[in-house]
């Protein structure tokens, strides 16, 4: 094809749920309450950590880290969802189409080895608890929070190298509420059968690779636990179940999405609202809600505020 008689695509169209009008307002209010309880639930947690010296722990540490990047997760895609409701017409800049591919792969891998890190906490903490301080210094858990960041980098750059120089001169229909690779990949025109593998593969990998991580560290753990009475032992299973719900929640659509067939559309969209808004709101509920120590935190704090 002569490359000078190719126009080039500058914008997307987003398909997002559709149905009648009223779907569509009901569509918009339910995800800005979402939105809005996910942005406040958690930077309640990340401010009460940053303000309770009880909680200047690796473990709250790693936890308000988590928090911001659900928060950077949700916000990347969920606004531009709930006012795409209100809109007709839903479409997106290729540009700013590819700034969420970039910066979506950014945080959903950042946070996959961000709860890496945080299972390697609880294992250092339940299977080495003697050593527990010593190991789990301020300069490590900054360390792991940083190369978290680094890897989530890293794999985007990866990614998108392989996506933003396509030639993009046709189709230009996403069949999803957001920009990801798998879906765009298959728009440019170009063969791009082989691309679409090996971006899929290598992000499943990454996906897999770090669940089955987090499942052989949880087994551990639990046989760990099952040797102990105690009730600090009550204690670490109540934490390690917070953790395995989240990362399950997290894993499973990311792992279904990779596994299901890319025509499924409307199954797709649904595991996408999954890690994308309903694990975001469900952490802080299941972090802070169940966690007697945050809502300790969380009564003093709310005492030092009504009470200056």
């Amino acid at each position: 094809m002569d490359q000078g008689n190719i126009s080039k695509v500058t914008e997307f169209v987003l398909h997002s749920f559709s149905g009648p009008p009223e779907l569509q307002l009901f569509f918009f209010v339910l995800f800005t309450l979402l939105y809005v309880s996910i942005v406040l639930g958690n930077f309640l947690i990340v401010f009460t950590v940053l303000s309770e010296p009880a909680l200047h722990t690796p473990m709250y540490f790693l936890l308000s880290n988590l928090s911001f990047l659900d928060v950077c997760l949700c916000t990347l895609v969920t606004p531009k969802m709930i006012t795409d409701f209100l809109t007709e017409h839903k479409t997106i800049s290729f540009e700013g189409c590819m700034a969420q591919i970039f910066f979506i792969h950014v945080f959903a891998g950042g946070e996959m080895m961000l709860l890496v890190a945080m299972a390697y906490d609880r294992y250092v903490a339940i299977c080495r608890p003697l050593h527990y301080t010593s190991i789990m210094s301020l300069h490590k858990c900054t360390g792991l929070v940083v190369g978290s960041w680094l890897i989530g980098i890293l794999h985007s750059i990866s990614q998108f190298a392989f996506i933003v120089n396509l030639p993009f001169c046709g189709p230009n229909t996403v069949e999803n509420f957001f920009c990801d690779i798998p879906l765009v990949v298959k728009l440019p025109c170009t063969d791009t059968y082989i691309l679409e593998k090996l971006t899929l593969a290598y992000s499943a990998v990454m996906a897999l690779n770090s669940f089955v991580l987090l499942l052989i560290s949880y087994m551990v753990i639990l046989v760990t636990v099952r040797r102990q009475s105690s009730a600090g032992m009550a204690k670490a299973r109540a934490t390690l179940t917070a953790h395995v719900t989240v990362v399950t929640l997290f894993f499973g659509p990311i792992l279904l999405s990779y596994a299901s067939p890319l025509n499924d559309f409307l199954l797709n969209k649904i595991l996408s609202v999954f890690y994308t808004v309903f694990t975001p709101i469900l952490n802080p509920l299941i972090y802070a809600l169940r966690n007697k120590e945050m809502i300790v935190a969380m009564q003093k704090l709310r005492k030092r505020h009504v009470s200056s």
